[in-house]
């Protein structure tokens, strides 16, 4: 399955792990490279603790990694020039346009690759020098768009010349073929390494997706215009009634204010937000990395090679 993103980027195999902000840490983004796909240590986070995981993950792997920002983050412009700094290879953005770091990325032979939820926007990206683009489908965990992966990627693919890497609903090998069909070249993941080996998130929300079924993600935060997708609780309904009583973008913030690192770090799935996509359901293992992997690619393979064809 070599193709532009594998050559590109250097990997053996065209898979990145989604740089999931306070879980995505080197352990995580170094299994993924060992076992030939891309890791992603996420950038959301205080700029010490992400320079220390990106020395730690050095140690780990000789392979290439990378590092996710989020554009609203506060410490972005330190992370911007961080990754410069440590010769990070490749680097995904979210949340805005990054076309103010563009130059000095470039510069420093920083590959970049915006996530994007529309045409338009990927137009854009590609215009400013993204290198390729992540096409995430609402399926997916976190902070979502409005369209799905099957309408989103095929439509992006017709409007770029750069590579499209399909993300949002994929979970196995019968995924990562329907995105190749769809005319991406890579595949992102994120909700399957949550419950790999090498992800050091609590076990509480690793045992909360493994038990997790096809209707059990809601979205919550539309009213706020930051809509994340995520595993149903205490947490979540409690958020859905303030927004149906009218209850302003502020006091919705203010309630979902560090719920994240509480399920993430502490492990209260009841009242922390429990981020993950639609494909949980079909994740029901915890495995290695490298077994992932191998699925994904074998699965995929599988699925292409039985496919003979149409009659006339």
């Amino acid at each position: 399955m070599k193709n532009r993103v594998c050559e590109m980027l250097n990997i053996e195999h065209p898979v990145l792990q989604g740089g999931m902000a306070w879980i995505a840490d080197a352990s995580l983004a170094a299994g993924v490279s060992e076992a030939g796909g891309l890791g992603l240590i996420t950038g959301t986070a205080p700029i010490e603790w992400i320079r220390d995981e990106i020395r730690k993950a050095k140690k780990l792997t000789n392979k290439p990694f990378g590092v996710n920002i989020m554009l609203m983050s506060p410490h972005v412009d330190e992370v911007a020039k961080l990754v410069c700094d440590e010769k990070v290879p490749v680097v995904t953005t979210g949340a805005g346009s990054p076309g103010k770091y563009m130059e000095m990325w470039k510069s420093h032979g920083i590959k970049v690759i915006p996530v994007v939820a529309s045409v338009a926007l990927a137009k854009r990206m590609e215009k400013s020098g993204a290198d390729a683009i992540i096409a995430e489908g609402t399926e997916s965990g976190g902070h979502v768009g409005q369209l799905t992966t099957m309408s989103l990627i095929p439509q992006v693919v017709d409007s770029v010349d750069i590579p499209v890497i399909a993300a949002g609903g994929i979970a196995d090998g019968r995924g990562v073929a329907a995105s190749f069909m769809l005319g991406a070249e890579g595949v992102q993941l994120g909700t399957r390494f949550l419950v790999a080996k090498e992800c050091t998130v609590h076990q509480n929300y690793k045992d909360k997706v493994l038990k997790a079924k096809d209707i059990d993600t809601d979205v919550t935060g539309r009213a706020t215009g930051h809509p994340v997708r995520v595993l149903k609780n205490k947490l979540s309904r409690e958020f859905q009634k303030r927004e149906k009583s009218g209850a302003s973008v502020d006091e919705l913030e203010e309630l979902g204010k560090g719920t994240l690192p509480l399920a993430a770090v502490t492990g209260d799935i009841v009242n922390g937000s429990v981020m993950a996509g639609q494909i949980a359901g079909l994740v029901n293992k915890e495995e290695s990395c490298k077994e992932i992997i191998e699925d994904l690619i074998n699965g995929a393979k599988k699925v292409i090679d039985n496919f003979g064809g149409l009659d006339d």
